[in-house]
């Protein structure tokens, strides 16, 4: 909008005078050569071509000449003609252009915002008065406008043309924010995007493992974009800026090499170049690093600005590894291309070929040379020559804008046939109407360059890496190191291995060294996030890439090795016969079971003798076979676990400690009461009998059997794997499926034991020859200490030695019961038979009265 108002203020001066007047001119010294010619043909159709043909050499002013007659200003006139030669080469060919021709209207905006305003109202007014829709002299229609300028100004040609809705072609690299219809809907791209190869470079780094690089870029306004849009682009792939600066040949270098100073590890320097054709301004860069101490590794500085460079004092790069830069690729010529890879024009061409003169109509403001080819161009065979060198992809857009106008009016013909018009002299092709037919965009097609169309229907290119090799005291060595295909990076790994030939090994930039495989990277407080610790991989997780960002879980039937790079099958286990541990268990199982046995057999064969008479035989019976169940149950715990032993085990272990147990208190309270019943007028003796101890036991039992059967019908124990408890084992084993269930069993077995310990402790000291009381006080104090100890062991162990624990315990407790009420016994009956006689018997106990 600022434009427009400096447009109209502009018209307005101009209609007033007539001529731009100065109050006070300034005495400046005129040294001007030649001006910037503007270039102009009729034709059915006009092309305007807007290019910025000046360039800025960035020499100090000294204030006392026009800037526009400085050295500081250099002018390439063959930009301009090359557009001429293409224009009347596609005008010659039949086939291209039927019944029409190309005319053009070519300017140079000399980098000026207000001179490209000036060319705009030249182009969109028909006279040669710069006004807009104002219809004077030449009828011209302008089609098309190619915009070769810098990508600020053609943001503020968008906003002139959009008015008169003229496609705005872009013929150069220029910034992506033109690509918003919403902002831009005229705006149609010839070429690649500004940056477009931004990601490639991205790539590049990320290949060789550059993560820790420095950016610096020109103090202009791209220069600014290229760091924002850049520094994201790294960010997001995880490499750290730590050094980010915009250069400018007139600022002091003190915070630059500050931070080169602080950051002695970056190694690579991405460095973005606007309107310098050659490496200078890397250079001062560089010489920092002469002041630092110590060893300097060499430096990789890359070109960010696609193009070609020319190496300028070689000598000064002792501390650069090597310079790359980028380039389009090429392809093979347009077959009917005609003219000569190189064109020359002879100097006086322009006074020969065209008709130059002032302009003096009454509204003109036009001050520059109006030059109106008058013939066509012819190449000049004479010895005089000024050299121009024709690019082959002016004449491709020329070319895309032919077929384009050709489909437009083969549409418009289909349209008048169908419609049964018949009229000749069919108005011209309108620039609202060629629209449609710029969206289908095929100059990749025509181009010399690589271009292709990418996944979002852009123009985009695969750019070549090549890479400037300084070494000492000689020139640098170029090589192609490598290009992109398709946006995948291609390294030519001989370029690199001539590299170490000559010594010349490619720099690390990191800040730290790679993290091996089994660690992972832990970010260091206050510091890039590319500056990080290594640590160890977790237990249960590994790490097979270097650099990794966090460790990973194996899966639940693997582990991982020592070192934690691979993840190998966990083996099964279990409590089996083939182990020592079981081999031990079952061992003492046996030899518990015949133990028992043996003693079975003894009370069977002296069922007569007065001491297994005593406290009830029968009860003594029941315990032993108790007994024998107790130590065959620890089969059922060990091998490999089913979904039978998983029911049975708990079940029957608990079932017949819980009838042993229910005897020993069946033998407890015997005691206490054939005690009472010697006394005279008791009536205790009537309770006395088989009757009493059988239902001690029965109700002993039939608890625990009614919870067991609760506990099979609710949530049955099943086979289960335990795939944690123990590093590089899946434990197989029974899950108790209810682990309340579980205690409540061995709660119910608990309480009936301290109940049973608590009788036989009172009646400990009761009289009589074969009193029980303190051999089952004994032995329920060794039942109950196993037991007790049995819990926080059972918990503390994991895997298979849960079940062992188990086993011991019920080996342990078992045992007690055994050696403790019968092993007295079987002493007396085998080792000292005089003892076991009723006569014995009746004198002790006459004794203790």
């Amino acid at each position: 909008m600022n434009l427009l108002h400096l447009l109209l203020m502009l018209l307005m001066l101009h209609l007033v005078s007539g001529k731009l007047r100065m109050k006070c001119p300034l005495n400046l010294e005129t040294m001007d050569v030649k001006k910037p010619w503007s270039y102009y043909r009729p034709g059915d159709h006009l092309i305007g071509i807007i290019i910025s043909a000046t360039r800025i050499l960035h020499t100090i002013l000294s204030f006392n000449t026009a800037p526009s007659s400085q050295s500081s200003i250099s002018f390439d006139e063959s930009r301009n003609i090359r557009f001429i030669f293409a224009i009347q080469e596609v005008n010659k060919k039949s086939q291209l252009l039927h019944n029409l021709t190309l005319g053009y209207n070519i300017h140079d905006n000399s980098l000026s915002t207000l001179h490209t305003s000036d060319v705009l109202l030249d182009m969109l007014s028909s006279g040669e008065a710069n006004i807009p829709n104002y219809s004077c002299g030449r009828k011209d229609n302008l089609l098309a406008l190619l915009d070769g300028a810098d990508s600020d100004v053609s943001i503020q040609m968008s906003t002139v043309v959009a008015t008169y809705k003229v496609p705005q072609i872009s013929i150069r690299m220029s910034s992506a924010d033109l690509d918003d219809k919403s902002q831009f809907p005229f705006f149609y791209r010839m070429f690649t995007k500004l940056g477009f190869h931004y990601p490639r470079i991205v790539q590049l780094l990320l290949h060789f493992r550059w993560i820790l690089v420095g950016l610096f870029a020109s103090d202009t306004e791209e220069g600014e974009h290229f760091l924002r849009t850049f520094t994201l682009m790294l960010s997001r792939n995880g490499i750290c800026v730590v050094i980010s600066h915009q250069f400018s040949m007139n600022k002091h270098t003190e915070p630059i090499r500050d931070a080169i100073s602080k950051w002695r590890q970056v190694n690579v320097f991405v460095h973005f170049m606007e309107y310098v054709p050659h490496l200078d301004r890397v250079i001062p860069l560089h010489l920092i690093t002469e002041s630092f101490s110590g060893p300097i590794k060499g430096k990789v500085w890359i070109i960010a600005v696609l193009g070609q460079y020319q190496m300028g004092n070689h000598n000064v790069f002792k501390y650069a590894h090597s310079v790359w830069t980028f380039n389009f690729q090429g392809k093979k010529r347009p077959d009917d291309f005609d003219f000569e890879p190189n064109l020359f024009v002879e100097s006086h061409l322009e006074y020969e070929t065209f008709n130059c003169s002032f302009s003096k109509h009454v509204f003109s403001v036009k001050g520059r040379r109006r030059c109106i080819q008058k013939e066509p161009l012819e190449i000049q065979k004479k010895k005089k020559r000024t050299w121009i060198r024709n690019e082959h992809h002016v004449y491709a857009l020329i070319k895309t804008l032919v077929h384009a106008l050709n489909a437009a009016y083969s549409s418009r013909s289909r349209w008048r046939r169908k419609g049964m018009e018949k009229t000749f002299g069919a108005p011209m092709l309108q620039p609202w109407q060629f629209h449609p037919f710029l969206e289908k965009n095929e100059f990749y097609n025509f181009s010399w360059k690589d271009l292709y169309l990418d996944k979002n229907g852009d123009i985009t290119a695969d750019p070549n890496i090549m890479s400037w090799v300084v070494l000492p005291d000689e020139d640098p060595i170029t090589e192609e190191l490598g290009s992109f295909e398709r946006e995948s990076l291609i390294i030519d790994q001989d370029a690199l291995s001539w590299l170490e030939f000559l010594n010349k090994p490619l720099p690390q930039s990191k800040c730290v060294e790679s993290c091996h495989p089994g660690f992972a990277k832990r970010a260091r407080e206050e510091e890039p996030v590319c500056c990080y610790d290594c640590v160890p991989c977790p237990e249960g997780t590994i790490s097979t890439q270097e650099d990794t960002e966090k460790c990973t879980k194996c899966p639940d039937d693997q582990y991982p090795i020592k070192n934690r790079v691979q993840c190998i099958p966990k083996r099964i286990t279990f409590l089996s016969y083939e182990e020592y541990l079981g081999i031990i268990l079952i061992s003492f199982a046996l030899f518990l079971f015949l133990t028992t046995g043996f003693v079975l057999i003894i009370f069977i064969k002296y069922l007569e003798t007065p001491i297994v008479k005593a406290n009830n035989r029968n009860l003594s019976y029941i315990l032993l076979v108790s007994l024998l169940l107790c130590f065959l149950s620890p089969f059922l715990f060990i091998g490999r676990p089913r979904k039978a032993t998983c029911l049975l085990r708990q079940t029957v272990f608990s079932i017949v400690f819980s009838i042993a147990i229910s005897t020993v208190l069946a033998k407890t309270i015997t005691v206490v009461l054939a005690f009472l019943a010697s006394k005279p007028g008791n009536k205790v003796r009537r309770w006395l009998g088989k009757s009493l101890a059988n239902s001690i036991i029965f109700c002993g039992c039939s608890g625990q059997i009614f919870i067991c059967a609760m506990w099979l019908v609710i949530s049955p124990p099943f086979p289960d794997s335990d795939l944690h408890s123990q590093p590089g084992e899946i434990t197989l084993q029974c899950n108790e499926s209810s682990v309340t269930m579980f205690y409540v069993v061995l709660g119910y077995m608990g309480f009936m034991a301290a109940f049973c310990l608590t009788v036989a402790f009172l009646a400990r000291n009761l009289p009589g020859a074969f009193n029980e009381a303190k051999l089952i006080t004994f032995s329920m104090l060794v039942f109950c200490s196993v037991w007790v100890s049995f819990l926080p062991t059972y918990l503390s162990t994991k895997g298979k030695y849960m079940v062992a624990v188990q086993v011991f315990s019920i080996l342990a407790s078992s045992a007690g019961l055994l050696g403790f009420i019968f092993f007295p016994k079987c002493h007396i009956i085998i080792l000292r038979p005089d003892l076991n006689t009723k006569e014995h018997l009746m004198i002790k106990v006459r004794k203790v009265k």
